[in-house]
């Protein structure tokens, strides 16, 4: 019986419109088409092979097998090695100009006679309905209701019951390519690609796309991964970034935590969005101001803190009931009530991407009025208890970080208003933004356990409340930020010496749920960066050179990693993971310790902004840290 693969154990193929991921073993388990957020056609990873996946590998188990992604690209490559030879499964998804989610598979001879063998189950509607399967013209079709996959290869396939299977032998330098292709039923087919030239074709546009990364630091593989894997959660018809690109891959094998990720939440795109600018991707930032922008539309006092790819709004979640879940964790969730949450650090992470790009790029049509209504929202939303940046499922609470966001809000409008002549009541938001910090430092600050709490009147630790220092609420060197620090430090960390989000005691008293979970990977960069900032370098690169060792064998992370198991936890991949790598690789670059280790100048320079705009001048940017 075939062991069910871990989280870590896959890889991600992308095509800016959606994702696949592709196992060890050389099963595609996962596959939305055509968009992140369709029903799934692949979901063997939320079950069984019998509720979808396809399968390409030696027909008899290899005595080694190997893969990686070729440099700075999405195309995957796996070797095997067999007593009968050795071959090469080369793995891509072309990026999309047409509709998402067409998988180009080819297996090249390496020596010796290998057989082979290949088992496509379809199982549409996330493993539940089996196509019709019929021949047209040498390929392979699988039609149910209104999608239709093209299966086309130069083997005989026998196809029944939604089930195609094939055995074939490859010698010597032989290629022997398999194109799955999504298009809508009742329309023409799309042409037919040239599979040979696919996957070269997909690598040359993701090096192009890798090569514009204005990092070249010690760890830029990890930082060059985790680029490309953001950019592959983007869905480029519309510049919105989705989470990860699966759902309910469980927080703990055999628990209850399992969410849909396939959307576009406010505040992962937002941090995400920052860091590609400051890597050198300033197209990607702009097209997801944008985004936002339409989002939005006129109303920002409807502004959701998740959305659809495409911007929607209706995200209704229902739990499937054919569905075991990975390794049996159930329930299996489509959609995501999150949706329907009030998380009031959403409009600081939204406010402080706005400020970044306003002052590199300048205001697009339509942003300053979005701007000040989304202040407008604020000045009375900010005094309501939310769900928090970890999407609590209790009652609200006055959580000290969704305080400490509105409080970025506010500072970053009056900043705006002083460089760029943003219009609107100055004052006022400046004695709200005085008004909201001596509010956090009053009642989020507990002195006689000497650290902030999670929320108001709590003795609870939050990892979040790493990122004070990061968003400016207090210098990383004032007592009561290192003292919390030093306290996160030591209570929460995980039994691998990474960072829990918060206690297991909050985790029933607080979120509802009594679980227990992993270290929660964000977090261990958060305070990577908060030693950083502190002056504490070295303590920092040990910990980012830690937390990188999670990563899995193709350099990819979950949400959380699982210290009792050894396993990565949680969807895969997630964006949140990969961004907060990112940003520590980039503020370790600009250490002064980085300059003296390395007897040069730090090997990363932020994009030098246009100076076209009064705001973009050097003196005009050095006083950003005034009030």
């Amino acid at each position: 019986m075939r062991m069910r693969p871990e989280i870590g154990d896959y890889a991600l193929l992308g095509d800016t419109r959606t994702a696949a991921l592709v196992s060890r073993g050389g099963s595609v388990d996962w596959l939305c088409a055509p968009r992140f957020d369709s029903p799934a056609c692949f979901a063997s990873i939320l079950g069984g092979s019998e509720h979808g996946h396809w399968l390409l590998a030696p027909a008899a188990a290899p005595v080694a097998a190997r893969r990686r992604y070729r440099r700075d690209t999405l195309v995957l490559e796996t070797d095997y090695e067999s007593r009968e030879g050795a071959v090469t499964v080369v793995d891509a998804m072309p990026v999309a100009d047409g509709h998402g989610g067409s998988i180009v598979r080819e297996v090249i001879g390496r020596g010796g006679k290998v057989p082979m063998r290949t088992e496509l189950i379809l199982r549409f509607g996330y493993g539940r309905h089996s196509p019709l399967l019929a021949q047209a013209g040498g390929d392979l079709l699988a039609v149910c209701g209104p999608e239709t996959l093209r299966l086309s290869a130069p083997v005989g396939l026998a196809g029944r019951d939604g089930t195609a299977r094939a055995t074939f032998t490859v010698t010597g330098r032989q290629r022997v390519p398999f194109v799955l292709t999504w298009f809508p039923t009742g329309e023409p087919a799309p042409p037919h690609p040239d599979p040979k030239a696919r996957p070269s074709g997909c690598e040359r546009w993701w090096q192009a796309w890798a090569a514009r990364c204005t990092y070249d630091g010690e760890w830029r593989p990890a930082v060059i991964r985790s680029l490309l894997t953001l950019k592959a959660l983007i869905y480029a018809p519309t510049g919105g970034m989705v989470a990860a690109p699966t759902t309910s891959l469980p927080e703990r094998i055999g628990g209850t935590r399992n969410w849909d990720y396939r959307y576009c939440w406010l505040r992962d795109a937002a941090l995400t969005l920052t860091v590609l600018h400051d890597a050198g991707y300033p197209q990607e930032a702009l097209a997801w101001r944008d985004w936002l922008l339409r989002a939005v539309a006129g109303d920002p006092r409807g502004l959701q803190i998740v959305y659809g790819p495409g911007g929607e709004r209706h995200l209704p979640e229902r739990e499937t009931t054919w569905l075991p879940g990975h390794r049996g964790s159930a329930p299996v969730r489509i959609g995501n009530a999150a949706a329907d949450q009030f998380q009031l650090d959403v409009y600081g992470e939204v406010a402080d991407t706005q400020y970044s790009l306003v002052l590199e790029e300048g205001y697009a049509d339509g942003q300053q009025h979005v701007i000040r209504q989304v202040l407008a929202v604020l000045e009375q939303a900010w005094r309501q208890p939310d769900e928090g940046i970890w999407e609590i499922r209790g009652p609200r609470r006055h959580f000290t970080y969704s305080k400490v966001m509105a409080w970025a809000a506010f500072d970053r409008a009056v900043k705006l208003a002083r460089l760029t002549g943003l219009d609107g009541p100055h004052r006022r938001w400046r004695a709200l933004r005085d008004e909201v910090h001596a509010e956090v430092c009053r009642h989020g600050f507990d002195p006689d356990r000497n650290s902030f709490g999670q929320p108001y009147g709590s003795r609870e630790l939050d990892a979040s409340l790493l990122r004070l220092p990061a968003v400016g609420f207090l210098p990383a060197t004032d007592p009561r930020v290192t003292a919390t620090v030093a306290a996160i430090r030591d209570e929460l960390s995980a039994d691998d010496g990474l960072i829990m989000r918060y206690s297991p005691q909050a985790q029933s008293t607080v979120d509802g749920f009594d679980e227990g979970e992993g270290a929660f990977l964000a977090c261990s960069f958060w305070l990577a960066d908060a030693l950083a900032l502190s002056g504490r370098a070295d303590q920092a690169r040990t910990l980012f050179e830690q937390s990188l060792t999670r990563c899995n064998d193709v350099g990819l992370l979950a949400e959380e990693h699982d210290p009792h198991r050894g396993q990565l936890a949680g969807n895969f991949p997630q964006a949140l993971s990969h961004l907060a790598l990112v940003n520590t690789a980039l503020l370790l670059a600009r250490q002064p310790e980085a300059r003296a280790r390395n007897g040069r100048p730090p090997r990363y320079q932020r994009p030098v902004p246009a100076p076209t705009r009064a705001w973009h001048q050097p003196a005009t940017r050095a006083r950003m840290k005034d009030g």
